[in-house]
């Protein structure tokens, strides 16, 4: 009998330490929305950038945004992504392996549209900034990598992973065959194009989060 008493007192004292922790959770979470919505009403939390449509390939226009939390988050998740991927990095063209590229190319593109689909309408449709930053970042994707994995990623794939079974590339390095592709230098051109394209954006991004 005392061992059956020991055992519920456990439990109930396991579950009454583990609802604790779940109401300080609750706590902490409503306190820092507070803090934050308080931020943002104060102008605390704003941030005001400007994006030039020369410098991320969007339109010869600029583009002034004022920040709200909304948008740090979306610019922090997008900004993450492209610091942790090649994606934000300036390509060194005779090191770098373009299958990789476009590798994180391609994962970025699906990242950043989830993350895009992931923002409520509401907040797209009662904040101006938001909105704006949403459009920039999807035609950064439809106008900035689309166009260039449409155009050279299907083909450089096809003609790279034969090639780099060859017997013939055996004893080559990946950047040695990848320069044999028939047409290296516009691909590479557009490439490096591209990326700084979507280095300027990284950086822009970074602008808001200072």
């Amino acid at each position: 009998m005392t061992s059956l008493q020991l055992k519920i007192e456990n439990i109930l004292d396991l579950k009454l330490e583990f609802n604790l922790w779940i109401l300080l959770g609750i706590v902490q979470a409503v306190a820092a929305f507070f803090v934050v919505r308080y931020l943002v009403r104060k102008g605390k939390l704003s941030r005001t950038i400007e994006f030039d449509g020369s410098e991320i390939g969007i339109g010869p226009h600029k583009i002034k945004l004022k920040a709200n939390a909304e948008d740090l988050r979306i610019c922090y998740n997008l900004w993450v992504e492209m610091s942790t991927r090649k994606i934000g990095l300036p390509i060194d063209i005779e090191r770098d392996v373009i299958s990789e590229v476009y590798n994180s190319w391609y994962s970025f593109f699906g990242i950043a549209r989830d993350l895009i689909k992931s923002i409520p309408v509401t907040k797209i449709l009662q904040n101006g900034s938001t909105s704006e930053l949403v459009r920039i970042s999807i035609e950064m994707l439809n106008k900035g990598l689309r166009p260039h994995l449409t155009t050279w990623q299907a083909k450089f794939r096809k003609w790279y992973d034969e090639k780099i079974k060859s017997s013939d590339n055996a004893e080559k390095s990946p950047q040695d065959v990848q320069k044999h592709f028939p047409q290296y230098e516009e691909l590479a051109k557009d490439l490096l194009y591209v990326n700084t394209l979507l280095v300027a954006y990284k950086d822009k991004l970074a602008g808001l989060l200072q």
